[in-house]
This record gives C-alpha cells, structure tokens and sequence, in this order.
C-alpha cells in the first residue's frame, strides 16, 4: 500500500478475518468513549443491520437527543407565539448565545469572537466583503490545492466583483508558474516548499488567503498556526474554512492569531442536514466595518427600531438576520455530547482509530490501496482518502455501497473513509477493511 510518503509503507502480517475482528473488540472493551455510539441514530439496511457508516465527514449522524429540543422548540412557539422570543426557558432572541459559548472552546476562541449564524458560504462571502480589500499591486488570494468548490466560487465571484479576473488572482501554491513546483506531491496536499515558493515569489501581491483546515479531498490537516505567521510575515490576512476540520482536530484560532474563519456543523458536530453556520471573526477584527442586518444590532437596541447601526458586542455584531431556532435546537442536541467527552479525548481516540484503519488497510491491501492522506498524526483528522491503484474505483465504491457500508465518492478516484471518534467504533473499521478487501478481489478478479 502506498501512502502520501513516496516510499512504500512495508507489508504487515497479515491476520485472519476473525482475528483482525477480535483484535478490534479488545480495543473496543478499552476505549472510555465506547457507549457514545448508542447517543445516535444509525441508519439500518433492509435486513435491520446497521450501515458501516464512515461519511461522518458529510453528514454528521443524530443524536438521540435531537428530536426532544426540536420538540421544546415547537412547544414553545406552539404556547408562547410571538412571546416566545423573550419569554420562557430558552428565548428566541437570545437562543444562539449559549451555542457560541460552548462552541468556542472547540475552536480555540474566546466566546466574543465566535457566532452562530447563517450557512457556510454564505458566511465565507459575509467575511470576504469584510476583509477583502484588493490595492493596487496587492489583490491576489492564496488557496490550497484541491479547495472546495464553493470556496473557490465564493473567491472567484469576489475577484470578479471587485473586477479581477480570478484566473490570474488566485494563487495556488505548487502552480506551473511557481519555482519548486514539484513540491506538493502528486496526491494533491500542500507542502511547506510549494508555500514558501509561493510566498517568496508573490508575496506582496496576495491580500489574504482562503485556506482549508482539514482538505476535503485529501484529507491533509493543514499547519495552521505555522501558516497563520508565515503569511502574517508577509502581510496577508489569514482566513480559514474549518468545514472538515471543527469538532474533529484541536484548534486554538485566538492563540494562532488567526484572523477569520468559518465553519458548518453538520459534519463532524452533527447538528443536523443544512445546520447552521458558524464564524470566528480575531477580537481585534470585530469592529472591523462589515455589511450589517438588524440581528447584529446590540439587543438593548435593536427594537427601537432605530436605523442607525450600533453593533453588538464582538462577532455577535457581524449577525444579520434572526435565525432558525429549529436548527439551532439541533446543534443545541448535539454540542451535549462535546461537552461531556471534550476535544482532547475525541483527538486521542481518533488518532487511534485512524491508524488501526491504515494499518488493517496495508496489512490486507498493500498493493491495491494507496492513501493520499499524509501518514502523520498531526497531518490529518478522521479521515483517509483513498485510491484504487488498479483502477476501477468507482466500481468498488459502489460495492461497498451494496454491502451497506457508507463511505463517500469524490472525483475523479476517491473514496473518503472518516471513522469518527464520538460514534465508530474498533470493529467498525476491521469490518470496513474486510468488506473492501473482498470487494476488491472481487472487481479485479483475484
């Protein structure tokens, strides 16, 4: 098996199935975190066995306790009508405070530079149209290798509103135009090399960076604080989408000065299909001048009805609209679990799991699946990416799919693996190296 080091990763003994099953249960009587996986939903095929489900990375799954705080929202607006914003144990107006409180411990900030608000992108553009401000000679944006579509969307139409074109603006460190090119490797991460390249040559020229903590494609974990203070160096504003990687890496935005970033929580938070967005806006950014709606308005203000905007204290200034209260319910439910267990132990265990997977994967597969996630630790989250190295990858992700075991697809030869500390387990992942050992003897007829 090869991995996102160049050199081959030796073979290991390989161990029957039943052992490799008995070694997983034995780390599973072991791990404190064990019982969490009965606090959620799990999908069940026709049979009523569960699915493997390993896309944890997308969709985050239920918490058993969701549908109650759904209900006492209900119930409040069903008693208390219009009322219900300022009355009873949990108001409207105000819902969104604690949420942003026992999220940025998780992230690493301080509770005034964190929000609840809005979905993803559209919290990306929210803070482009705040930090973005193209000079001459000084309006390029950096992003990472394989960033998510919708950031590049969100920066392109940015470039373009302010009339630059995107092609020749946005940098990617490791481009054909870029000395030491050769420097990201062919899986897609980004190296410190093809970076200080880039920075080297065009330094002067970026505005700000768009990065992504966690890769969604690779799976990389980026160097966050190193990249925070080598584009500070250079004078670039450091903006981060922590999509993949909030509530599934440790993360000190505050202490890494970082200076925005943005994140949903349906993924590894599990607040819910379409759950709300948050931001982290550095706490000497949050008087920074930005578009403004009334929900932003310091509540001892806001309904006087007043049209001049006087901002709330921190990132909650930076709200615009009043939000569901039915999906905030949602990341309410879900926010239990994290505070019960906390990041550390999830990251303890996740190191765990992701490493039994690797080490399943090159002991039963060595010479089909390569690994395009970097092999370090620190390099990743929950998540490995893998490559067929025979081919037909699409064809063996769809038998995974047939045997119920959920993974996920992204183009042109990934399958997405990401076994999540709070819910998966030791056996789970010794199962999914097993159905895709036979999968893929399967497809390649050997």
């Amino acid at each position: 098996m090869t991995h996102s080091n160049p050199a081959l990763r030796p073979h290991r003994t390989r161990r029957t199935t039943a052992d490799l099953l008995s070694a997983a249960r034995a780390l599973d009587r072991e791990d404190p975190l064990s019982a969490w996986r009965e606090a959620f939903h799990w999908p069940k095929m026709s049979t009523g066995e569960r699915i493997l489900y390993f896309t944890g990375n997308s969709l985050g799954l239920q918490p058993r306790v969701a549908a109650q705080r759904v209900k006492e929202v209900l119930s409040a607006w069903a008693t208390l009508g219009v009322d219900g914003h300022f009355t009873g144990d949990r108001p409207f107006t105000t819902y969104h405070r604690p949420l942003a409180k026992r999220l940025a411990p998780l992230v690493g900030a301080e509770a005034r530079e964190v929000t609840v608000m809005n979905s993803l992108t559209v919290n990306l553009h929210l803070l482009l149209s705040a930090f973005y401000r193209p000079e001459p000679g000084k309006f390029r944006i950096l992003m990472e290798p394989h960033a998510f579509p919708s950031d590049s969307h969100v920066v392109a139409s940015h470039l373009a509103l302010h009339g630059v074109d995107p092609e020749a603006a946005i940098l990617v460190p490791g481009a054909d135009d870029v000395p030491g090119a050769g420097n990201v490797l062919s899986n897609g991460t980004l190296s410190d090399g093809a970076l200080s390249a880039s920075l080297d040559m065009h330094g002067p020229e970026i505005a700000l960076s768009l990065i992504g903590g966690v890769n969604y494609w690779t799976g990389q974990f980026m160097d966050m604080k190193g990249i925070t203070a080598r584009l500070h160096d250079v004078g670039v504003l450091a903006g981060w989408d922590l999509a993949h990687a909030a509530g599934n890496v440790p993360l000190e935005l505050h202490a890494w000065n970082v200076d925005f970033a943005a994140w949903c929580t349906y993924k590894y938070l599990n607040s819910g299909p379409g759950g709300p967005s948050a931001i982290f806006v550095h706490e000497r950014h949050t008087a920074r001048p930005h578009v403004a709606g009334w929900w932003g308005v310091d509540l001892a203000e806001r309904f006087r009805m007043d049209p001049t905007f006087r901002a709330a204290d921190g990132a909650e200034g930076w709200q615009l609209s009043n939000p569901s209260i039915l999906m905030l319910a949602g990341l309410d439910a879900a926010l239990d679990a994290f505070d019960a267990v906390g990041m550390t132990a999830l990251r303890e265990k996740s190191v765990r799991l992701t490493r039994f997977l690797e080490d399943a994967l090159a002991e039963r597969l060595p010479d089909d699946i390569g690994i395009i996630t970097p092999a370090g630790p620190d390099e990743r989250g929950a998540q490995l990416s893998l490559r067929v190295l025979r081919g037909r990858g699409r064809h063996v992700y769809n038998a995974l799919q047939d045997r119920g075991v959920r993974c996920d697809w992204r183009e042109p030869d990934i399958i997405r693996a990401a076994p999540v500390p709070l819910y998966n387990s030791f056996e789970d992942v010794a199962r999914l190296a097993s159905h895709l050992e036979a999968v893929i003897r399967d497809v390649h007829g050997t």
